[in-house]
């Protein structure tokens, strides 16, 4: 790669780095496999830097690579147990205890759906995706991106049970 192009991957990765990883890790729940993930991710696109034109288009190939990556390790045998990672600590704020243990709560529920599932509540809640752009990360229909929500939001409900209702905002 030429100069320009190095420091244009350099200025995307430092910019994005950080939210790859949570997202990384909220589709495995492991920090460790997360920091993997994105390492991995990020070595792929700068493989293909230059063949990628639309660089608005960086964010939506990251995640498609990061969600294949993470399904596709999901399935070996050796990665059907669970992660008990804890999140790291977080800044607290007025009500940071309460928000601590619901992302806590929530992570662990997540870790808890089965992985095609959990990246699909991963991709459309908590990266706010669209039906339409959460199948174009997973590479499937819109209908499985519909059955797969509906499944991984009733997989979570059993999870958390009356937890769930303490999640949903209020107000």
């Amino acid at each position: 790669m030429d100069e320009t192009a190095e420091r244009e991957f350099a200025d995307y990765f430092r910019a994005r780095q950080d939210a790859v990883r949570r997202m990384a890790f909220l589709l495995c729940g492991d920090w460790h496999r997360a920091d993997d993930h994105a390492q991995s991710a990020f070595v792929a696109l700068h493989r293909h830097w230059r063949r990628i034109r639309d660089r608005g288009a960086l964010d939506a190939w990251v995640r498609r690579t990061l969600v294949s990556a993470v399904v596709d390790e999901s399935r070996r045998p050796w990665r059907r147990e669970r992660a008990t990672d804890a999140l790291p600590p977080s800044p607290v704020s007025a009500d940071g205890a309460d928000a601590v243990a619901t992302r806590q709560t929530l992570v662990d529920g997540l870790r808890a759906v089965p992985p095609r599932q959990r990246a699909v509540l991963v991709l459309r809640y908590l990266e706010g995706l669209d039906v339409a752009g959460t199948a174009s990360a997973l590479g499937c229909s819109t209908g499985t991106v519909k059955s797969q929500t509906a499944h991984g939001l009733a997989t979570l409900r059993a999870v958390l049970g009356d937890t769930l209702d303490d999640l949903r905002p209020t107000g």
